[in-house]
């Protein structure tokens, strides 16, 4: 099969009420407010590097570390979802904003090359000693991203210049020569912007860099960051801030070959992930390329929550054990769920397999777009599957990574829709969108419409400038059954293979194929080793994951209803939520409250009828605080 790439986020227009809303609301709103919020807490101040400097916003913990040591990160994923925002809506405004700090930046690097504001301006001797904890490659990462996504979308290089003279610096510093360090980040990401710098560039040696990086990762003895830390230790630097015992937590215990079960930070993970499978294209390497089927394989099967949410544990941000998927202490933190879809789109172009369409649309419609709130400018770090009514969305954080992780996704998210190839188009997910597209020595325009996902009826428009014989790939969801495909009104035969149904034919103008994706209300049940989730059952219609709140439900607690197996889950549109939703309803069994006195007693609790409606997860915690629930208890 010919090898698929992504069409570029500029090149795709979202037309479709879902995503415009969601887009016009990072536009107007969400990009506006974070730029407000990353004045008001000092980060755009600290670019100015004044001296003396100041007293730290956020005062080191006793084991020495600040958020503040990656606040460049926070800044470059705003220019980075500022860009995007702007590739759909030039803003004179947000540019100057963008301009301004790129002025900071420019000059605040130093003539070698190097520019990380914390090290600049607070501790300018130990630049480079501390790669395990301080995020020195994550911060540049992320800015290299934002750099390139400001030049596709503006063509100015300005950004783009001062990024790659640092990273030059970075090459000269890190790398497998004699005066060169050994070494790698202990947050990884700088991976992840570095293979985008080749595709953007051309220059080999920016792959080469990111090769180096995952291929140095997890070599031992000795282990990098044992020989960094002796080194601070001899200067009184070392503050310990490492206290997981063993380097799990940043994926660097063995080589990344080597690796079989996902563990550790959940977002470092899956960055190391996402650049794995980049290098595993790029460079044909079948070891990476098995590493990364074998670990998604163990996420896929034993770690990810139903909502694509990743990660049970505050304590480090990660994985624990297998099936280890509580509810209401979920961490899940949002940056994960975005990083999960970057990584399956990565593993979707290794070889067109829906499987991983179908976890990057689940991902995003839930576990990701969950961490942003209906007005556009409050968040979830984590994302609980259950509340107790004390869970609210925060206006900013003192590690504001996934409020631009969020918003980045939102704004790019066009990118995500089709892929071409030399002889084909694929379509992997739906919503409304427009491009033009190369392939089989046309251009062919391609206008997809559709309500999705609050329905499967789809329309989309082929019209090619000359007449072409190719592949078009549409995507059968692994949720769907009973799909519909016709062109020009004639049924199309054949069953999909790997998620995809091929219809190859010459196309000509006005050629149009409909696709009817049924969407039924569907119950999922979880594997009995999640214990948590034991004699419960979650309500899913197409790609929505769906929760029971207490502002659809009121009367307590929503934990006091459970659903019937045999009882019918209703579909209903409701134009008066949230400017036109679907919701599911069935009849429940409510247990009555009122009569107990007692934490215990030896009469179990009263029952009656009750009702229960449920909404999209994304959708919760917008109309204030409430009890919440995903696995629903059966009756």
């Amino acid at each position: 099969m010919s090898q698929y790439l992504p069409i570029r986020f500029v090149d795709v227009r979202l037309e479709g009420d879902f995503w415009r809303e969601r887009l016009d609301t990072v536009l107007k709103r969400t990009i506006p407010s974070q730029h407000a919020k990353l004045g008001e807490y000092g980060l755009l101040d600290s670019l100015k590097l004044p001296q003396p400097p100041p007293p730290l916003r956020f005062p080191r913990h006793a084991n020495g570390f600040t958020v503040q040591v990656f606040w460049d990160s926070d800044i470059g994923k705003w220019i980075e979802a500022a860009s995007y925002a702007l590739s759909h809506r030039r803003d004179a405004d947000i540019e100057a904003k963008i301009e301004a700090v790129i002025d900071d930046f420019e000059k605040a690097q130093l003539p070698d090359g190097y520019l990380n504001c914390w090290y600049l301006g607070h501790e300018p001797e130990k630049r480079w000693s501390n790669l395990r904890d301080n995020h020195e490659l994550y911060n540049a990462g992320h800015m290299l991203e934002g750099a390139i996504a400001y030049y596709e979308t503006t063509g100015r290089r300005r950004w783009l210049d001062v990024m790659e003279r640092y990273v030059e610096h970075i090459r000269r510093t890190l790398g497998p020569g004699p005066d060169q360090k050994h070494g790698y980040c202990g947050h990884q990401e700088i991976e992840i912007a570095l293979i985008k710098l080749y595709r953007l560039t051309g220059e080999k040696k920016h792959l080469d860099l990111a090769t180096y990086f995952i291929n140095e990762r997890g070599k031992q003895p000795p282990h990098f960051f044992d020989v960094e830390r002796e080194e601070r230790e001899k200067k009184g630097w070392e503050f310990q801030r490492y206290t997981q015992g063993n380097y799990e937590y940043s994926q660097s215990h063995l080589p990344v070959r080597e690796q079989t079960k996902v563990v550790g930070h959940a977002v470092r993970a899956m960055y190391m992930y996402t650049a794995m499978a980049d290098l595993a294209a790029e460079l044909g390497d079948a070891g990476l390329r098995q590493a990364c089927e074998t670990l998604w394989d163990d996420v896929m099967e034993t770690k990810m929550y139903v909502t694509a949410g990743l990660g049970p544990s505050a304590h480090n941000e990660g994985f624990t054990f297998d099936y280890d998927l509580p509810n209401q202490t979920a961490y899940a933190e949002t940056c994960a769920s975005v990083a999960l879809i970057f990584w399956a789109q990565r593993m979707l172009h290794l070889d067109l397999n829906g499987k991983y369409a179908d976890t990057l649309e689940l991902a995003l419609f839930n576990g990701a777009l969950s961490g942003l709130s209906r007005d556009g400018e409050h968040y979830f770090y984590a994302n609980p599957l259950e509340s107790n009514g004390s869970a609210e969305r925060w206006a900013w954080h003192t590690c504001p990574c996934c409020t631009m992780n969020v918003s980045r996704l939102v704004a790019s998210v066009g990118g995500y829709f089709v892929s071409r190839a030399d002889d084909g188009i694929a379509v992997n997910l739906y919503g409304g969108i427009s491009t033009t597209i190369e392939t089989a020595g046309t251009r062919v325009a391609l206008r997809e419409t559709s309500n999705y996902p609050w329905s499967g009826d789809i329309r989309i428009a082929i019209d090619p400038e000359t007449d072409a014989r190719f592949d078009l790939k549409l995507r059968i969801p692994g949720w769907c059954r009973g799909a519909k495909v016709a062109v020009n009104g004639q049924a199309v035969t054949g069953n999909p293979v790997n998620g995809y149904l091929t219809i190859n034919r010459v196309w000509q103008k006005g050629d149009v194929v409909t696709l009817d994706l049924p969407m039924p209300a569907e119950r999922i049940y979880a594997n009995p080793g999640v214990i948590m989730d034991v004699g419960r059952v979650t309500l899913k219609r197409g790609p929505l994951v769906y929760c029971v709140e207490e502002a659809d439900n009121p009367g307590g607690r929503v934990q006091r209803l459970r659903l019937p197996r045999n009882a019918q889950v209703q579909i209903t549109p409701r134009d008066d939520l949230f400017d036109g939703i679907v919701t599911l309803s069935a009849d429940a069994v409510a247990i009555d409250e009122s009569d107990w006195s007692t934490l215990y007693r030896t009469t179990p609790s009263r029952e009656g009828k009750g009702t229960l409606t449920a909404l999209p997860y994304y959708l919760w915690a917008n109309r204030g605080q409430g009890s919440m629930v995903v696995w629903i208890p059966e009756a």
